[in-house]
């Protein structure tokens, strides 16, 4: 029926890696329905099938990281017969032992596709394919019979076929094959002490305790109390972005103390009314719309350098950076200056709930314009933000604490916080940094400045 081959799941990527399949061979699957989950450097995604029909080849397991555009998984007609699911060489043509070097799903000598055992048909010939070329001994030996050959020739393809099987078939629930990801332990390396094979928890921690092999296949040499992490999918894009965005953007980090208390006693009004039923006002929200009052009224703030120009955005598409057990994603409200109160609440707290859950989609990490960095609910004051790429300023919101505060000559109790933003200094001086902070900083001291600038 077809090959299904991983396809772009964002602009420019060029691989993802296989968390889980939820089909195995020999399953009936029905058009659209989930198959595969797949982590891109953007974030992990559920593929859904484009056929109808049924799995004859699963062709790279749960952990494997897979070129884009490579064939993943195989299906036939649900009418075909039972032993499609597993194509076998044509007994009177065996392959050579020489060329079952071939893993499965690639093309093999003369344009045939790898196959769970042997190859499939090549597609617009009947010609045979060229033998490759080994060595001649010095010796002329005599050639096998042809029964022997064909014993051989078996052997071969069985051994190979174990090898993809035992690749296909490793047995571990999900939370297992997570932890198994995050310490490293190759799990098709593990023999299962669970009820029919299948691999526990206790035996990835007694893996990774012994220096299991990484995912990488290469041995791990710990010493103890050391565990290592491989660099992949979203963490390796986040070092990488945040490395080309501090050596390539300068940054400039500016800071604002500020008593925040009628912040803190609106956010409670709010609650409380019932515009914003059923939706999580937190203070965070009064700062997503304070920064937005802030790029009205200093539109430059919202663009990015390319060197030949500035290039000022005529939206704000509001990012909020998120961590997530797989790394640090920077999803966006895409349009945030032109939403009420409500529908940003509202669209701030789809956004918190799918990062944490892990399913932020690629499409809603592009194209922000500007960022927020929630490290208050840490318990952290403030810090010094890189930039997103692509972007050219980023504001921290610090905690909120009751401090000591000078009001009206009294020294008095007040909610206090700490704002950073850092901005390029290429293109935004210090006049406009300054005056984007000073301008969040009043309406968050004083939010009926947002009813004068609205």
């Amino acid at each position: 029926m077809g090959d299904f081959r991983l396809p772009d799941l964002g602009e420019g990527l060029t691989e993802g890696e296989i968390l889980q399949w939820f089909v195995e061979v020999g399953d009936t699957v029905t058009l659209n329905q989930p198959i595969v989950e797949v982590e891109t450097a953007k974030a992990a995604v559920e593929i859904p099938s484009p056929f109808a029909g049924v799995v004859t080849a699963i062709h790279h397991p749960a952990g494997t990281t897979v070129d884009v555009g490579s064939v993943i998984i195989s299906f036939t007609s649900a009418d075909a017969p039972a032993d499609d699911l597993v194509p076998e060489p044509a007994p009177e043509q065996p392959a050579p032992v020489e060329q079952q070097g071939a893993l499965i799903g690639e093309v093999g000598p003369g344009g045939r596709t790898a196959t769970l055992v042997g190859y499939g048909p090549r597609a617009g010939t009947a010609t045979r394919r060229p033998r490759v070329d080994v060595p001649q001994p010095s010796a002329p030996a005599a050639a096998p019979p042809p029964e022997t050959a064909a014993r051989v020739s078996a052997a071969g393809v069985g051994q190979a076929a174990a090898r993809q099987a035992a690749q296909v078939t490793v047995l571990a629930k999900p939370p297992v094959r997570k932890l198994a990801k995050e310490l490293g332990v190759e799990l098709a390396a593990l023999a299962g002490s669970g009820r029919g094979g299948v691999i526990t928890r206790e035996d990835v921690e007694a893996a990774a305790g012994e220096g299991a092999a990484y995912a990488s296949g290469l041995p791990a040499v710990l010493d103890a109390g050391e565990r290592r992490i491989p660099v992949k999918g979203v963490r390796k894009v986040m070092a990488e972005a945040m490395a080309q965005s501090a050596f390539t953007a300068p940054h400039v980090t500016e800071f604002l103390t500020l008593d925040v208390t009628p912040t803190m006693e609106l956010v409670q009004r709010l609650r409380a009314m019932p515009d914003l039923e059923g939706v999580k006002v937190t203070p965070l929200l009064l700062v997503a719309k304070a920064l937005l009052l802030a790029v009205r009224r200093n539109p430059e703030v919202n663009s990015t350098f390319t060197g030949d120009e500035i290039v000022v955005k005529d939206q704000v598409n509001l990012g909020i950076a998120a961590a997530t057990p797989r790394g640090l994603v920077v999803p966006n409200i895409k349009g945030a200056d032109r939403m009420p109160l409500p529908d940003l609440a509202r669209a701030l707290q789809d956004l918190t709930e799918t990062a944490k859950a892990g399913k932020t989609q690629p499409a809603d990490m592009q194209g922000g314009t500007i960022t927020i960095t929630n490290v208050g609910v840490f318990g952290i004051d403030t810090g010094t933000p890189i930039i997103n790429p692509g972007e050219s300023a980023i504001l921290a919101f610090g905690a909120v604490r009751p401090m000591p505060w000078v009001v009206d000559g009294q020294v008095v109790p007040r909610q206090v916080t700490t704002l950073a933003l850092s901005f390029d200094h290429r293109h935004i001086d210090g006049h406009l940094g300054s005056q984007v902070l000073a301008d969040v900083g009043r309406v968050l001291a004083d939010p009926a400045t947002a009813l004068v600038w609205s």
